[in-house]
């Protein structure tokens, strides 16, 4: 459990050497195909988490870029400093490896990595497609492992096994009912954003605490601290994701890790409060991180902080209103609010703000009331007719929130243009609001006979 009481999901990372099958094991771990980020400057693929469930309990499992022998290849390092990140925070190891490739010396650098992080390590052997290709496990025994597990990430061999023992070696993963009833107590909010905005001076005002911060790590972090909090009569959890540096230490990798820090708060948060300091406006980290909140449905609050060292307030104000419409379009639904957290000015109007985001967060349209609006807006605008065939609406329902999911059946789903998922994306919000909130739209065809 973590400090608030709360059981806390342990965390496996999946491990090796590049294009051993890591992200193939880990869609299939999942259950689900989840699209990597691979688009921040500098940076190949930033590590994804997701949660995974096996016989009643729940885990979280992350995937991992590469773990590759020093190398003066910008990519190679920085996939490696991901992958050392990876290790050190997760609570066992998933060391995939290449029956097909063989043992490499590569792999013995990842082994003997591991040795000195004294994790828990399971093997796994890759592309052993069935019983008759055990014997590719052999020659990996030298790397010091007392079990083999031959998995096939593609096709599901052996990950049966695999997991039985994952459950054996890994107690106190939550059981699913009772994760799934803890989720639903409080509301997460994750404080994120580029070092030095003043996270932690946002959280402590926020709590009504002064809390130590840990900063003994050169280069890192600190692990994040859930803290409780009831405001306004609601239960909340503060996943705080700052770390104190020395200025000296915020370079051009720590700027890096903040957006992949960033990236694992948004992972267990419904709401994102994105941070960024007044003077310096949106940079590029905000964006990206901004697009990780966006992409993983949070909804999301942007908040300008140090608004005190602003002279001229109302040319600020119109200049960062101008710099979030032409850099952040993509969330434009995100309230914005200027604050000074060591001045505790405007910090009481957060609350209020999460509490009507997370209100929109899980708002639900009636499906009748849906296609009333449906129709009006087909009528105002009617589909295209892409190819000189008409496309039609034939009815929308909401399927689900955390963030508002909206499902419209259609002749013709594949041929609806982005233009059109505009419009009606813009009418959705323009109808029931969902301020804050992503909103995901899905086109599904149907048949004749369905119809």
């Amino acid at each position: 459990m973590n400090k608030t009481g709360k059981t806390r999901l342990p965390l496996v990372a999946i491990v090796g050497r590049p294009n051993v099958g890591k992200s193939t094991l880990f869609n299939r771990l999942a259950g689900q195909r989840i699209s990597l980020v691979d688009d921040m400057p500098g940076v190949t693929r930033d590590r994804i988490y997701a949660e995974m469930s096996w016989t009643g309990q729940v885990w979280n499992i992350m995937d991992t870029g590469g773990f590759e022998p020093e190398s003066s290849d910008d990519i190679l390092r920085h996939m490696r400093t991901q992958t050392e990140i990876a290790i050190a925070e997760a609570d066992l190891v998933l060391f995939l490896l290449d029956g097909k490739d063989g043992i490499t010396p590569a792999d013995h650098e990842v082994a003997e990595a591991l040795r000195r992080k004294r994790k828990p390590v399971i093997y796994a052997v890759n592309k052993v497609d069935g019983p008759g290709h055990e014997d590719k496990l052999a020659d990996f025994y030298e790397l010091g492992a007392e079990r083999l597990f031959g998995v096939s990430a593609e096709h599901g061999y052996g990950t049966d096994d695999l997991l039985d023992h994952l459950k054996e070696v890994l107690p106190g993963a939550p059981e699913a009912e009772q994760w799934e009833e803890d989720e639903s107590v409080e509301t997460r909010v994750a404080v994120v954003g580029k070092p030095n905005v003043g996270k932690s001076t946002l959280i402590n005002t926020l709590l009504g605490e002064e809390r130590l911060l840990v900063h003994d790590a050169p280069g890192t972090t600190r692990d994040a601290v859930d803290t409780q909090k009831t405001i306004n009569g609601r239960d909340y959890l503060f996943v705080d994701t700052a770390g104190m540096r020395r200025k000296s230490r915020i370079d051009t990798r720590l700027e890096r890790f903040s957006v992949m820090r960033a990236l694992r708060g948004l992972e267990r948060c419904h709401v994102a409060l994105l941070l960024m300091d007044a003077r310096e406006g949106v940079v590029d980290q905000d964006q990206k991180i901004a697009e990780l909140a966006l992409e993983r449905g949070r909804a999301l609050i942007l908040i300008f902080n140090k608004w005190d060292l602003i002279e001229d307030k109302e040319k600020r104000r119109a200049e960062l209103e101008e710099q979030v419409n032409d850099k952040m379009p993509h969330v434009s639904f995100a309230p914005v609010l200027t604050i000074s957290a060591q001045e505790r000015t405007r910090v009481s109007r957060i609350a209020g703000m999460i509490e009507q985001v997370m209100d929109e967060y899980n708002k639900r349209i009636g499906t009748g009331e849906l296609n009333r609006m449906v129709e009006k807006w087909t009528t105002d605008n009617p589909p295209p007719t892409p190819g000189g065939k008409q496309i039609r609406l034939y009815y929308a329902t909401q399927t689900g929130v955390r963030p508002p999911s909206f499902v419209f059946f259609v002749n013709r789903a594949d041929k609806v243009p982005a233009h059109y998922e505009r419009y009606l994306m813009n009418r959705i919000r323009e109808s029931f609001s969902f301020t804050g909130c992503p909103v995901r739209l899905r086109f599904r065809a149907r048949k004749k006979k369905e119809r």
